[in-house]
């Protein structure tokens, strides 16, 4: 048996991880359901909806993102998501009209719009898999659309254990 010392060679291979977990909003998000407010979850009563909105306790969405939409097959009319808006607004951190899978399709694109994707610029990346929080694919494929045209190499993974995405050909010098 040798004694030699133990090496870490994902950490010396000089790729680089990326976590979309940590591009996550930090904020809870809460999903308003206009179904609720609905007469027999179908039809918009605009003075029960008034009363019922006046009602509401809008205190417990403070500093939450607010999705507001209908899970019902509703005609819900556009004024309808206004009004939510107009009463949540003085509370929530951020408002959005649809469910929790478009609010963070959305919420990603906001935030990989304005990564510097310069940095990159040769590097061996890693976007890590398996997160604990619900990234959309969107997210992936809006971060590997950015990368491409700097980085070196793109796989998708865990560093000890990688699907390779993209690789740069090599620039044969004569």
């Amino acid at each position: 048996m040798t004694d030699k010392p133990l090496v870490n060679r994902v950490a010396s291979s000089g790729l680089i991880t990326i976590n979309l977990e940590d591009f996550f909003p930090k904020e809870e998000l809460v999903v308003f359901d206009l179904k609720d407010y609905l007469f027999k979850e179908l039809i918009l009563k605009e003075k029960d909806f008034r009363t019922a909105l006046k009602e509401h306790d809008w205190s417990q969405y403070e500093e939450k993102n607010v999705a507001i939409h209908c899970s019902t097959d509703a005609i819900v009319p556009v004024w309808a998501y206004m009004l939510v808006t107009a009463y949540v607004e003085p509370f929530a951190n951020d408002i959005f009209q649809g469910d929790a899978e478009a609010f963070y399709k959305v919420a990603f694109s906001k935030v990989l719009a304005n990564l510097d994707a310069a940095q990159y610029e040769q590097k061996r990346i890693v976007i890590k898999g398996c997160s604990n929080k619900p990234v959309p694919p969107a997210a992936y494929v809006e971060l590997t659309r950015k990368l491409r045209p700097y980085a070196q190499s793109i796989m998708y993974g865990e560093p000890c254990s990688t699907v390779p995405i993209f690789k740069r050909p090599r620039v044969i010098k004569k």
